[in-house]
């Protein structure tokens, strides 16, 4: 057994739950990363960034992501011809994931970033911000995140509307999408991806939304393209950004990490994003508190020790 993309506080609660019940090695980049030509066991655990080696499919039984979602197993199945068992792991942090959104939000709306960066001269000027009560916040996405998102708005007196496509929350008030954004203050995407809803977040969509217009993307990367973020912020069209998800987030992370920015274009964009004053960007993190990565160290584990029993996964691609 193998684990990609550990970091240190799961890589304890992973040791301390397995003990000696199975040999096993783990490191904190990925596959990509690593440098492995072969898997370095038949059963092997990754993350969200990742990218499978096609040629690996003849030597490896199994693959589980510890992660709800699972756009690279979905990828690595399409290209193989080769029955290996893909698995992913059950929701475990639906509230982590709907507090960064609405932190980021508050964020925003405050002004940190600004606030942070002129302490150093004890400047006030700029940065009146905005009070939660009474803004208008469009949740597009209203499934088991969206709408704890929804919940919080609400505990916080923000005027909550959601989008989707199923209405399953008696407590949501839905609206359609283009009267939804005229009417929004603050949009948040918590959609799953799908591939009718790829860049859906374009430029032109939030050309809809009214100057000034808050976006945050806690969902995934590929629902808001890095190029259309950057000119609407040039354009002054939103007033603020914050991201925990990026597009082509492997490309990204890995540049990032390993400090070769103009290797990539889309982290070129993220670095000249880093430098605006009203963007907060995170390292798809949203998820990562106390109680949710317990679940997930939990949960991962049960998944592997299912698998090694029945040759399949409880929740599998």
């Amino acid at each position: 057994m193998y684990f990609y993309e550990v970091f240190e506080e799961e890589a304890r609660l992973i040791k301390s739950l397995i003990g000696e019940r199975l040999e096993f090695g783990l490191t904190d980049r990925t596959i990509q990363e690593s440098g492995h030509r072969e898997p370095p066991a038949r059963l092997i655990s990754v993350r969200t960034q990742s990218v499978i080696p096609v040629e690996w499919q003849d030597r490896l039984s199994g693959v589980l992501s510890r992660t709800t979602g699972f756009d690279n197993l979905k990828a690595f199945r399409r290209a193989i011809s080769l029955p290996v068992a893909l698995g992913y792991l059950e929701e475990y942090a639906t509230r982590a994931v709907a507090e960064q959104a609405i932190l980021m939000m508050l964020a925003l709306l405050r002004k940190l970033p600004r606030q942070m960066k002129q302490f150093r001269h004890f400047d006030r000027d700029g940065l009146t911000g905005a009070e939660a009560r009474g803004r208008r916040l469009l949740v597009v996405g209203v499934g088991r995140i969206g709408g704890e998102i929804v919940k919080i708005g609400q505990g916080l007196g923000l005027q909550v509307r959601g989008v989707d496509i199923v209405r399953r929350h008696d407590f949501v008030e839905y609206v359609e999408r283009d009267s939804g954004l005229a009417w929004a203050d603050i949009v948040i995407c918590a959609m799953n991806l799908t591939d009718e809803n790829y860049h859906y977040f374009s430029y032109d969509l939030l050309k809809k939304c009214r100057p000034g217009v808050i976006f945050i993307n806690v969902a995934r990367g590929e629902h808001a393209p890095l190029a259309d973020m950057l000119r609407l912020l040039k354009e002054e069209h939103l007033g603020g950004l914050g991201l925990d998800v990026f597009e082509d987030e492997p490309e990204v992370g890995t540049a990032l990490r390993i400090g070769q920015i103009e290797k990539s274009e889309r982290a070129a964009i993220v670095a000249e994003l880093l430098g605006c004053p009203n963007v907060i960007l995170t390292p798809h993190n949203a998820f990562n508190t106390e109680e949710a990565l317990e679940r997930k160290a939990r949960f991962s584990v049960e998944e592997i020790f299912y698998f090694l029993e029945h040759g399949s996964f409880r929740n599998s691609v």
